[in-house]
């Protein structure tokens, strides 16, 4: 049985053959892609996609008409969103305008 010295020379020296081995590997699939990249005359956007663009909605920003009117207050709601106090648990057609 190796004693704990032997084996962390031994992993250093796994290690270090590891990380050689990845690099020649790497650069030959780097030569590749780059190969495969000018034959067929690719792009950054055809490889790895066009960029995202965040989605937005059609009416994004646009003013929206209130729906239901206070007659105490005058306060306005359109209808999205979360319902005020003066209208939340009550009949909304009784508010509407």
């Amino acid at each position: 049985m190796s004693n704990y010295k032997a084996l962390i020379a031994r992993k250093a020296e796994l290690d270090r053959l590891i990380e050689e081995t990845r690099k020649a590997e790497q650069s030959g699939a780097i030569a590749e892609a780059r190969a495969l990249i000018a034959e067929f005359g690719l792009t950054s956007e055809d490889v790895f996609g066009g960029t995202r663009k965040a989605r937005t909605s059609a009416t994004k920003g646009t003013k929206v008409e209130a729906k239901y009117r206070d007659p105490a207050t005058g306060a306005t709601w359109t209808g999205r969103g979360r319902a005020p106090v003066w209208i939340a648990d009550k009949d909304r057609s009784a508010f509407a305008i």
